[in-house]
């Protein structure tokens, strides 16, 4: 089992503007970097055995910021980007309803499978591709604590795979900016 201290990125101007981040890559704003450095202090005090990240810059920012706090380097790690949002991405959700109404009733349907157009992911994909990254970590780290700075919901598939929540509930389980949360983790035995 190891021990993941999850921490979603700081706050960007897009999280304040309601607008959908993805894979874009707007930069940390004045508060997000406070959030950062109010993350590693919280985090200080513990032995971490590593820290991950992922590639995308308000992720890796943050990690930095903490990293500088514990002494740690950042390893990163792109498969905990965020979920790509394809075409919706930089848009408001009035902007997507009024521009893609039948594919954003086709989410409210859907909310597992649902993939936005201009290639995005669905909650699905992106719960395989940071699951495999997690379990990855997991045995590199086994009964270890290690720190992973992510996005909103990717973070909130790793808690419903820690948890036993079902993976449509996921949505409902993204963390505040900065917010870190601790989870066990158990990767399946290796092939």
């Amino acid at each position: 089992m190891t021990e993941f201290w999850l921490v979603r990125h700081g706050q960007t101007d897009w999280n304040l503007q309601g607008r959908y981040q993805g894979q874009a890559d707007p930069p940390l704003n004045e508060t997000g970097v406070q959030q950062a450095q109010a993350a590693a202090e919280a985090l200080a005090g513990r032995c971490y055995a590593a820290l991950y990240s992922s590639d995308l810059e308000r992720a890796r920012v943050t990690a930095e910021i903490i990293a500088r706090r514990l002494g740690l380097e950042v390893i990163v790690d792109p498969r905990l980007r965020e979920v790509n949002q394809g075409a919706w991405e930089g848009l408001l959700v009035t902007e997507i309803q009024e521009r893609y109404p039948l594919e954003w009733e086709a989410r409210q349907r859907d909310r597992l499978r649902f993939r936005a157009p201009g290639g995005g992911e669905s909650v699905e994909d992106v719960a395989a591709r940071i699951w495999a990254a997690m379990d990855d970590i997991a045995r590199r780290h086994p009964c270890e604590a290690v720190i992973v700075v992510s996005h909103g919901l990717a973070l909130a598939t790793m808690l419903c795979r820690g948890q036993n929540i079902p993976l449509a509930q996921a949505r409902e389980l993204i963390p505040d900016n900065a917010e870190i949360v601790r989870l066990e983790w158990n990767p399946p035995f290796a092939q």
